[in-house]
């Protein structure tokens, strides 16, 4: 847009709106958005390519405001540009089911780009878009039809680069050079508990060059046409840049400004009067006028923009219509045509051969029967792809200038997790990464954010349990599969065997609306017999597996505990106690299964003993006080696998005895 309103009435729009909205809701944070406001400006008119019309215009610019407690800059600037966040939502920000919540939040706002909060992980997401935009511009772009060709923009404050997670990242971004990622630093030496000088001395420039990034230091973040050079300087860079804008926290607030008493409180009435009539501010609260508008209605330059690129891309069609169909169904989140009767082939593969393989293993087989239907597949591993298996035959390995389909994310779990949900926001890829289930831990921030940000993003966890054995209980988890199951919207597969690794990862491939994990064992376990039925009643996350007509007790299991399951109905059979086994492999889609269908599954009536190498207590919901669970709640120990489950009580013995004390109860 251009216009030839002074920028500081466009900054002082941003104030206004941010500190009345603020003051009406009695809640927020005014500081930020009142101090990076020029910095918005010079972003937002001069450089950021959007249509407002459209927030999801394939070839936009990303956005992102990592340090999201500002959302009210935010939401200002979506207002003032033209997008649909009418002033009665400005006014609503914080309450009920507004377009305005606390913090952004993606599918809740149009145009805001991911949900931030959780300080880095915005920056996080970011590197993971910038990342698909490199990917994709070098699968589909061609000469003179460079249909992909946007940057992501990221605002970020001290608090960012405090949490480690920036580290891990910035890291990353550096050493693969992913240009179009510029981030703007709000410099202001302010957070809650007051100047960060007592707690943050880092020379973040000197950090970021360490990274390969390219930094341009001591900009003015008041200075608009400061700032606009130094983003326009940082599009011709060959690596990330780092803008360093040192500015006010609170600017315009003449008793506030420059303290921690304007981060995160409403100004009170006084301030707010006083704010302006120190910046000039004449409208009344929530009015702007006629000409500030004007200035920032980006609604007809953003229409041309699209429209340009629509007539680029229709042309780019025309000489090159596979790869134009292929990156719209991709950007689409819809899956290949090939994809169904791959991942079928992939099953029945497992039935023909009955492999008595780890999970682990079983998983690398999935993901190499399922990837040449997938070229969206964006695979990866926190240093340790040779344990967790996620590569496969045909991958490439990205690097440096080196576009690639697996990632060597390093020992960087959380940022991974972080890096893959950015993957997943942008579109144009599937990402899976993994770890050891223990260092979920690590991720599991970034995993709550997927699931409340409904991300289709898959996080393999290998070694879970105490099954890997020797290395002890610091790797050997017994707590992390309960707690996970605890996080609403992710669903949580841990098959047993081969075929139920396969069912488990079409079922999150599939799942466009929300993450999952797939956790996988390191020891060997053995093919479990089923039927047609039985096999498709898999997705359904738990499903009789080995029935008795006269069943007198339900053996409910996953994972490696289902052999031992089954083991022990065919000892009790011995007994003369008939027991039906049941596999769940996933309790949270179980979970969403009608009541006939899991009535008929756990059986009306029969006691029930759970089995599995964890906690106990979540296991209480399916058996009930009167039922019984064979688990850990210790932390385990270093040994060889099989001591360890003898040990720990897993074994057939163990449980016929668990049965028979609930039998006799």
């Amino acid at each position: 847009m251009t216009s030839t309103l002074p920028t500081t009435k466009m900054a002082n729009a941003i104030r206004a709106l941010a500190m009345d909205a603020v003051q009406k809701a009695n809640s927020g944070h005014p500081g930020m958005p009142m101090g990076m406001a020029e910095i918005a400006v010079a972003l937002w008119s001069g450089h950021y390519s959007h249509n407002p019309a459209n927030p999801k215009w394939v070839n936009r610019d990303r956005f992102l405001l990592s340090n999201g407690h500002g959302s009210m800059l935010h939401y200002a600037l979506l207002h003032l540009a033209g997008y649909a966040v009418s002033m009665d939502d400005i006014k609503a920000f914080r309450q009920m089911h507004s377009k305005t919540p606390g913090h952004p939040e993606v599918d809740v706002t149009p145009g805001v780009e991911t949900t931030t909060g959780p300080l880095g992980q915005g920056i996080a997401n970011a590197v993971g878009m910038a990342l698909s935009e490199y990917l994709l511009a070098s699968q589909f772009n061609k000469p003179g039809f460079d249909v992909v060709n946007h940057y992501t923009y990221a605002f970020l404050g001290d608090g960012c680069l405090m949490e480690g997670i920036s580290h891990e990242v910035c890291a990353l971004a550096g050493t693969l050079r992913l240009n179009k990622l510029i981030a703007l630093y709000d410099d202001n030496g302010i957070s809650i508990d007051g100047k960060v000088e007592g707690w943050f001395t880092d020379d973040t420039p000197k950090r970021f060059e360490a990274y390969g990034w390219n930094v341009i230091r001591a900009v003015d973040g008041h200075d608009v046409a400061a700032v606009s050079a130094a983003i326009a300087a940082a599009k011709q860079a060959d690596r990330p840049t780092l803008i360093c804008c040192k500015t006010v926290i609170g600017k315009g607030s003449p008793n506030l400004q420059g303290g921690d008493k304007v981060h995160g409180a409403a100004l009170g009435d006084k301030e707010v009067a006083a704010v302006r009539e120190y910046i000039g501010w004449d409208a009344a609260p929530f009015e702007v006028p006629a000409d500030v508008y004007a200035a920032w209605d980006a609604k007809a330059a953003g229409a041309a923009r699209e429209g340009a690129w629509n007539e680029l891309f229709a042309a780019y069609g025309k000489q090159f219509p596979a790869e134009a169909a292929e990156l719209s169904r991709r950007m689409a989140g819809e899956l290949p045509a090939a994809f169904e009767g791959a991942l079928a082939a992939a099953i029945a593969s497992c039935v023909e051969k009955k492999e008595n393989i780890a999970t682990r293993k079983a998983s690398q087989n999935a993901i190499q029967a399922l990837a040449p239907s997938l070229p969206e597949f964006l695979g990866g591993s926190a240093d340790l792809t040779g344990s967790n298996l996620t590569n496969w035959k045909e991958c490439v390995a990205l690097r440096s200038g080196q576009p690639g389909n697996h990632i060597n994310y390093g020992v960087r779990e959380f940022g991974m997790s972080a890096i893959m949900n950015g993957v997943a926001l942008h579109g144009g890829f599937i990402p899976f990464g993994a770890t050891f289930l223990t260092f979920s831990d690590y991720s599991r921030n970034a995993l709550r954010m997927a699931a409340l940000m409904k991300q289709r993003s898959i996080f393999v966890f290998t070694h879970d349990s105490i099954g890997l054995g020797e290395d002890g209980p610091t790797h050997q988890s017994v707590e992390h599969i309960s707690s996970m199951r605890l996080i609403p919207n992710l669903d949580n597969w841990r098959p047993c065997d081969t075929v139920e690794s396969a069912v488990a990862w079409g079922e999150a491939v599939k799942r466009q609306h929300g993450p999952s994990t797939l956790i996988f064992s390191r020891q060997n376990l053995p093919y479990q017999e089923r039927s047609a039925q039985q096999i498709a009643d898999i997705r359904r996350g738990g499903y009789v597996l080995r029935d008795a007509a006269d069943a007198k007790v339900v053996l409910i299991a996953t994972g490696s505990e289902v052999e031992l399951a089954v083991a022990a109905a065919d000892a009790l059979a011995a007994q003369g106690v008939a027991a039906r086994v049941v596999s769940m492999p996933s309790t949270d889609v179980f979970d969403r299964q009608d009541a006939a269908y899991k009535a008929a599954v756990l059986g009306k009536g029969l006691p029930r003993v759970a089995v599995e190498a964890g906690v106990t207590d979540f296991w209480y919901k399916y058996v009930g006080l009167e039922g019984a669970v064979v688990g850990i709640d210790t932390f385990g120990e270093s040994a060889p696998a099989g001591v360890l489950f003898k040990h720990f009580g897993f074994t057939v013995d163990n449980v016929v005895a668990k049965v028979q004390s609930v039998l006799a109860a």
